[in-house]
């Protein structure tokens, strides 16, 4: 019977303490890096949706075992990157698990609160979205910023980009504002940084601070690089009606688009390059003149 006992307290302990022990599961969000993985035989699954419905049952049963349990987005092209700078075998499970710890020392993950996996992938994608145009934007940053600032060099722009959105936002006044920032890169996919603000009529202002951070870095990436970037901006005001301005970048200013040039950016889209149809009831307007020492062309 005292061997029975020790047993069990030894078993009970160890439960405990995998209870203390935090996990990180990395998942491939969608078709095409699935398709990516499943070159590797050892991987053992060969349909998304049920690989899905396993991740969501492993998520539950971790939770259900009190883990503290973060979720990461698992990048084909990166992992073969990390399998071939760490001299490991891409074709192996204890492979992809060092790749996950990597994720969770280094990446962007989430936290697993319960939510079903079809409605944690959205926010898993935008988080690694956020995180990848971070750290490209201050790279930008950093590379091309002010010469003269010291350990900061990208403390002069960034304090530019932040006066100029404040001045746009003024500009626009009253109503519900979606700002859209679009910074070319070197030969890649350009940064873009969205941001939804609120102004009510007595000049309050509500935006999200993570989005107006991201929303300046990329703005100050343009301004420390000289880049031809943009910005607009889509009015949603009481009554329905709905205006969209824009601005270029020109030597690191704002220079207020007319109609034409506002349509044509706002129905371009940033990545591909493609048309987009004009949608119904949005009216296109030139941009406001910013009457700012920040916004003046020299």
């Amino acid at each position: 019977m005292a061997r029975t006992d020790d047993i069990r307290e030894r078993q009970s302990a160890r439960r405990r303490l995998r209870r203390e022990v935090p996990s990180t599961v990395a998942v491939l969000a969608d078709e095409r890096d699935f398709a990516a993985m499943r070159r590797y035989p050892s991987f053992g699954f060969d349909d998304h949706p049920a690989y899905l419905r396993h991740v969501d049952g492993l998520l539950r049963a971790l939770a259900a075992r009190g883990t503290h349990t973060s979720v990461a987005l698992f990048d084909p092209a990166e992992f073969a990157d990390y399998c071939e700078r760490s001299g490991l075998d891409p074709d192996s499970a204890g492979s992809r698990t060092r790749y996950a710890a990597e994720l969770a020392a280094t990446g962007s993950t989430l936290v697993y609160e319960g939510q079903p996996v079809a409605r944690l992938l959205p926010r898993l994608v935008e988080e690694a979205d956020w995180q990848a145009t971070w750290g490209h934007a201050t790279e930008l940053l950093a590379r091309g910023g002010c010469a003269g600032c010291g350990e900061d060099p990208g403390r002069e722009p960034f304090a530019r980009a932040s006066r100029i959105l404040r001045r746009i936002l003024e500009a626009l006044g009253t109503g519900t504002h979606h700002l859209v920032c679009t910074v070319p890169t070197d030969g890649g996919a350009p940064l873009v940084a969205l941001l939804q603000a609120a102004c009510d009529d007595d000049g309050g202002l509500r935006l999200d601070e993570p989005a107006a951070l991201l929303f300046c870095t990329v703005l100050a990436a343009g301004i420390a690089t000289d880049r031809p970037g943009g910005i607009v901006a889509r009015t949603h005001r009481t009554g329905g009606t709905t205006t969209v301005r824009g601005w270029s970048l020109r030597r690191g200013r704002p220079r207020p688009l007319n109609e034409a040039e506002v349509f044509s950016a706002y129905c371009t889209d940033p990545v591909t390059g493609e048309p987009v149809p004009p949608e119904h009831g949005v009216t296109y307007e030139a941009g406001i003149a910013l009457d700012e020492e920040d916004a003046q062309e020299t």
